[in-house]
């Protein structure tokens, strides 16, 4: 099998990764109509264990942004952590405000390390939440288990 190997980052490289995510926020362009105006909507969080997705949508259901903690720029297992759902939130939170968006109604789905920062970091960036529901779905009664082996 063969041993595991630890990769440790040195501090210049942390900080060299830390700005080319920032970099990577900065380049999401916003183009927004003065005339789209919305008040409240929707905000779907998937996190999944390779990743999290927000995608915003108004109160009909119509797609009006999303994004990934992939599409920032973390890659590998750096997609899923608290911090890059954090990222994302604040990189759609700039769109948010400027098309007027105030009160969300949040929507989480998955298991993944990302939900609950992400549910906070909407609340830090000044949005109202209305309501927070997680229908993250469950199995009833699983698969069916394997046949008997016979010898």
């Amino acid at each position: 099998m063969g041993k595991k190997k630890v990769i440790k980052q040195t501090e210049a490289q942390a900080i060299k990764e830390g700005e080319t995510v920032e970099k990577e926020a900065a380049k999401v362009s916003v183009k927004v109509s003065a005339s789209k105006k919305v008040a409240g909507g929707k905000a779907f969080i998937n996190a999944s264990y390779n990743n999290t997705v927000i995608t915003i949508t108004d109160k009909n259901g119509n797609v009006i942004f999303w994004i990934s903690a992939g599409s920032i720029g973390f890659s590998g297992p750096k997609k899923s952590t608290p911090f890059a759902a954090s990222k994302a939130v604040a990189a759609l939170a700039e769109k948010m405000k400027k098309i007027g968006m105030q009160d969300l109604e949040v929507i989480v789905k998955g298991v993944g390390s990302g939900r609950d920062s992400a549910v906070r970091s909407f609340s830090n960036q000044g949005f109202n939440i209305t309501s927070v529901k997680d229908v993250t779905p469950i199995p009833h009664n699983g698969p069916k288990p394997p046949k008997v082996r016979r010898i």
